[in-house]
Formats: structure tokens, C-alpha cells, sequence
């Protein structure tokens, strides 16, 4: 291995071990025996990982403790659940029962190797050598770093970060080699099988293949493959993902026949307008010709699948639209968002500004493939960026973009330091280093935060534990040891349930069980004899439920008598015992027989 290589590898090395130590410190001090998987869909991605070992269908993505008896049909692929489930089987001869937690931990930290990798990369290619160190270091000191590929996260997220990192570098590439453009088109296919959280990537990779198509005649060979693979990765991907009997069945949340026509027809229009004899034309015919192609691939779709206008959450019933989706706060514009979680925004999205002047700055000062390189990432993140502003769960994905942009201001502000040491030029070199560092944002913004009068409270707090107490391993205890059973509880407990134990539940935050969410926030908002229906119906022997969740607040509508008013003032009627210690976190009812 040649010297320059080993240095970058020893660099990769450190900064690897520094993040993680980061991590380590911060888990050591949140508690090690807390929570193990934080979100929602962490947990829920471990009890899926966990029925693939015990040998659920590759195809099969019901989830049958979901929705009870019935069970739920979930939108999630099966390409992040394969590696977690290889790291489990690893872990078991050592670990034992607690192979679940190991792979909990090594996932998200091998991806993160991978993220600080791929970062210097990029900083390479656009930077120079001179880049790595700051591309790799700052990159990674990000809030959304520290949020994506901490301990426990084992959401998709993060994968779709790298996938997103590997678009833009196989773009780059393509400039000079156009057959990476086929890697691009592959990553980004994945990615979209992945989640259709990144379609903002798929239309801004788009976007960028077809202004090369437009602009640069001589890069359509790199067109030509950027649009087959797509394409026809697309379609790859959806004929693993689902059996036979589904591939042309419509869905708008996930891969499905509408995203494979759409794919397929972008990818084809896009290599079917190189080969038309255009390239010594003025580049308005191109423009000409592609504004047609795009109209019609649109207008082909929405023609075939236009219940998808309403995007991949049509298929939900209005009244959760309303009361219930219109109140997650990654769904909502990132300024709505700020006042509630100002640490996380300034955080994420002062280091992505920045990182979008700076990218514009080095393509304005460069020339040739560099300027267009440059152009690149400056145009795919300014497409993020812009979506984040209408739904900020984007903006994680401005991750992929931060690390050459400030590796070039820093190896900027650093040669000008070297030339003329000057108050100016220290600042500058200080302020380059620090402005793209996430967590020096996102400390500001706690202190300022801390330091702003807070609106009086308008009632006193009237729980004695909070979230992390409902969700923790500790709290299933009593659980685990009754007998598997149906059970109640409030949407954001249920994939906790699911986890730590083998009982059913009738809902969690998931969006195609439509059913068990309508039945869930009618049991607990509307007048009890309804809800006890419900139960009825559905055979749940036990109602479940944290105070300290704000979801047992109620729905403003919510009836006096329903079960979040009753228990509010602790009039709940005989037939719901409660059977739990009143200082545990979770309080647990036995629904007596009628």
C-alpha cells in the first residue's frame, strides 16, 4: 500500500474512533441500561429483522402482532433488514440474548465508518489531498451525524445518506468517466427502494443528468448510462421486493409499479434523447426536446397512477391526515419546526447554507471539470435544501453534501492564514473550521435558547417520569412475564411493545394500518362505551399506556367521557383494574369480562 494511502487510512482511523468515542461518552452518561432503540422505527425496524430470522417470507411484509388479530401490512424493504440480521446471527454464539443489542450497536457504527469514508472521498475529488482532514473531521461533528448513526439507530436513514454520497461521487466521476454514471444511477434506484424520502434525490439526480444532456453534449455517453441504470435498476429492485402477484399493484409509499413506470420512463426518455442527432444543434433544441420528454413522462404517469397526485400518503384516511399526520413534526415546513426543536434546525441547516455558498464560491473560482463538479453538488443541494423548507425530514440528507464544501473553505482560509497571518485571516480560518461544525450551531442554539424568557406554564407537570422512562427496556418487565395477549396502548407505545415483548398491539406509527390507528385514537378520545367495543371486537384482555406521553393528553375533540378525560381525573370505570405498581412507568389496566 503506498505511503499516501495509509495516511488517509490512519486519518479515516481517528476520526472514526474520535465520533465514536463521542458516542460512547454520550450513551455513558444517558444510562448504558436506558433506551436501547430510541425512534419509533428503530424498534419497529428490530421486532421486522427479528421475524425474518424466524422465517418469515422474504416477500412477506405483514407484520401480524400489528393491528390485532388482523395484522398490518408495512411499506419498509428488506435490503436494510438483510445486513442487521447477518450482524445478529454473528452476535448470537457470543451474545447470546443480547444479540439484538450488539447489532444494534455495530450497524449504525460500521455505516458510520462508511459515511466518514465516503466524505473524504469527496473531498478529494472536488479539494485535493489537502481536503481529507477537514472533509472527514467537520463532516462528521453534524447534529445530523450524531442523530443518524448513533447507537441504536438502525432506521434506513442513514443508508440513504451513503447512498445519497455515492450519487453525487459517481456523478462527479461521470464527468471524466461517464460509465460511473451508471453507479449513479444504480445508487440512486436503491435509494428510492429503499424510502421515498429520497425522492428529492432522485429528482435532483435527474435534474442534473438532464442539464448535462442540455449543456454538455459531450457528457451524454455518461447520460445514456445514468438513465438505463435508473431505469432499469428501478425495476430490479421492484421485482426483489415484492411476489409476483404484487409487481402491478399500485402504491404510492413505497416501491411499486408506479415508481418502476416512472423510473423506467425517465431513465429511457433520458437515454433516447442522446441518440437523437441534436448534439451539433444549438442547445435550445435540447432543451426543446427534453422539456417534451419530461411533459410526457408526467403526464404518462399521472395518466396511470393519479391517486398518487395526493403523494405517498394518499392512501391515508383523512381524519388521521388531520389529527394525527398533520402533527408529525419531520412532515412539517422546517419554520414551523423551529420553535419546538431550534437545537436540531439551526444545527442542520445553517451547516447545509454554508455548505451551498461555499460550493457555489469554488465553482465560480474554478474552470473546467472541477467548476462543473462543483456545479453538481451545489445543484443537488440546493434541491434538498429547498424541500427541506416544505418538510424538513430532508434535511438529514444535506448530510451527503457538507463535507468537501467546508473542506474547501477551510483549505482556503488556511492558504490565505499561511500567506499573511493577520487578525483577519485567523478569524476566517477559525470561522471555517467552526461555521460547518453542526454542534457548534446547535450549542449556540441551546444557549440562546436557555438564555430567552420561556412562556410561563399554564398547568403545573403531572407526571413524574418522562418518554425515555415509557420506552425503556425496564419498563416491559411486568409485561414479559404474562402470558402473550392482545393489548391497547397508545400509538407511540405500541412498537415498544412489539419489542420487549410477545404480546399483540393494535397500532403503531405506521400509516398503512389505517384501521388499528382509527380504532386507537377512537378508543382513547371517545366516549368509553365506544372504545369498550372496540376491545370487544378486537379480543384485547389489557389497555397499556405511559402519562408521560403526550399523546395521552387527548385530541382537543376528545369526549369528557373518554378514557384520556377519565383518567385525567381518575374516574375510569370498574371493568378497567389496574393491575400495576402506581409508581412504574408504564400503568397497566386488565379489561374485566362484561
Amino acid at each position: 500500500m503506498a505511503e499516501r494511502d495509509r495516511s488517509a487510512l490512519w486519518l479515516w482511523a481517528a476520526v472514526v474512533v474520535l465520533i465514536v468515542g463521542f458516542l460512547v461518552i454520550r450513551a455513558f452518561y444517558a444510562g448504558f441500561d436506558g433506551v436501547q432503540f430510541g425512534d419509533n422505527d428503530d424498534a419497529m425496524r428490530m421486532v421486522v429483522v427479528r421475524d425474518f430470522l424466524s422465517g418469515q417470507n422474504w416477500f412477506d411484509h405483514t407484520q401480524y402482532r400489528l393491528n390485532t388479530p388482523w395484522g398490518a401490512d408495512m411499506h419498509w424493504s428488506r435490503l436494510v433488514d438483510v445486513p442487521i440480521a447477518l450482524l445478529v446471527l454473528l452476535a448470537r454464539p457470543l451474545a447470546g440474548a443480547s444479540a439484538e443489542i450488539v447489532a444494534g450497536w455495530a450497524w449504525p457504527t460500521i455505516l458510520l465508518g462508511v459515511y466518514i469514508w465516503l466524505n473524504g472521498r469527496l473531498s478529494q475529488t472536488l479539494v485535493g489531498r489537502v481536503g481529507l482532514l477537514p472533509g472527514m473531521l467537520i463532516g462528521a461533528f453534524s447534529v445530523i451525524t450524531f442523530g443518524e448513526f448513533e447507537f441504536g439507530r438502525v432506521d434506513h436513514h442513514s443508508v440513504q445518506i451513503i447512498l445519497t454520497q455515492l450519487t453525487v461521487l459517481f456523478s462527479i466521476q461521470a464527468l471524466a468517466r461517464p460509465r460511473a454514471a451508471l453507479w449513479a444511477g444504480l445508487a440512486v434506484a436503491t435509494s428510492l427502494a429503499i424510502g421515498t424520502e429520497t425522492l428529492p434525490v432522485v429528482v435532483a439526480a435527474i435534474l442534473v443528468f438532464g442539464l448535462l444532456y442540455i449543456l454538455a453534449p459531450a457528457q451524454h455517453a455518461a447520460v445514456r448510462w445514468f438513465g438505463l441504470a435508473f431505469g432499469l435498476g428501478t425495476v430490479g429492485h421492484l421485482l426483489i421486493a415484492l411476489p409476483p402477484s404484487l409487481w402491478f399493484s399500485p402504491a404510492c409509499d413505497a416501491i411499486s409499479i408506479v415508481y418502476a413506470v416512472a423510473a423506467l420512463a425517465a431513465g429511457l426518455g433520458l437515454a433516447g434523447l442522446t441518440v437523437l442527432p441534436l448534439n451539433d444543434r444549438p442547445w435550445g433544441l435540447r432543451l426543446a426536446a427534453g422539456a417534451v420528454a419530461g411533459a410526457a413522462v408526467l403526464a404518462l404517469v399521472v395518466w396511470l397512477f393519479p391517486d398518487c397526485l395526493g403523494g405517498p400518503y394518499a392512501s391515508v384516511d383523512p381524519w388521521l391526515v388531520e389529527h394525527w399526520l398533520s402533527g408529525i413534526s419531520e412532515a412539517k415546513p422546517l419554520l414551523a419546526v423551529l420553535d419546538s426543536q431550534p437545537v436540531y434546525v439551526v444545527g442542520a441547516t445553517v451547516p447545509a447554507i454554508l455548505a451551498l455558498a461555499a460550493a457555489l464560491h469554488a465553482a465560480w473560482r474554478n474552470h473546467g471539470l472541477v467548476r462543473s463538479g462543483w456545479l453538481i453538488l451545489a445543484l443537488m443541494l440546493a434541491v434538498i435544501l429547498a424541500v427541506a423548507f416544505v418538510q424538513v425530514r430532508s434535511i438529514r440528507i444535506t448530510a451527503a453534501f457538507l463535507a468537501p464544501a467546508c473542506a474547501y473553505w477551510v483549505v482556503l482560509a488556511r492558504t490565505r492564514y499561511l500567506a499573511r497571518t493577520t487578525i483577519g485571516t485567523v478569524l476566517g480560518l477559525v470561522g471555517a473550521w467552526l461555521g460547518f461544525a453542526g454542534v457548534v450551531w446547535a450549542g449556540l442554539a441551546f444557549l440562546v435558547g436557555n438564555a430567552l424568557p420561556s412562556p410561563a406554564a399554564s398547568e403545573p407537570p403531572t407526571v413524574a417520569v418522562d418518554r425515555g422512562a415509557c420506552v425503556a427496556p425496564a419498563a416491559y418487565a411486568d409485561l414479559l412475564g404474562m402470558p402473550s395477549t392482545r393489548i391497547m396502548t397508545p400509538v407511540d407505545l405500541g412498537a415498544y411493545v412489539l419489542l420487549y415483548t410477545e404480546h399483540a398491539v393494535v397500532s403503531a406509527p405506521y400509516h398503512r394500518n389505517n384501521r388499528g390507528l382509527l380504532d386507537t385514537f377512537a378508543f382513547f378520545n371517545q366516549p368509553l362505551e365506544q372504545g369498550r367495543a372496540i376491545l370487544d371486537e378486537r379480543g384485547i384482555t389489557l389497555v397499556v399506556t405511559c402519562f408521560a406521553l403526550p399523546e395521552m393528553e387527548g385530541i382537543p375533540q376528545a369526549n369528557e367521557d373518554s378514557f384520556v378525560r377519565l383518567a385525567a381525573r381518575e374516574a375510569l370505570p370498574d371493568w378497567l383494574e389496574e393491575i400495576s405498581d402506581p409508581e412504574a412507568p408504564l400503568t397497566i389496566y386488565r379489561v374485566q369480562p362484561r
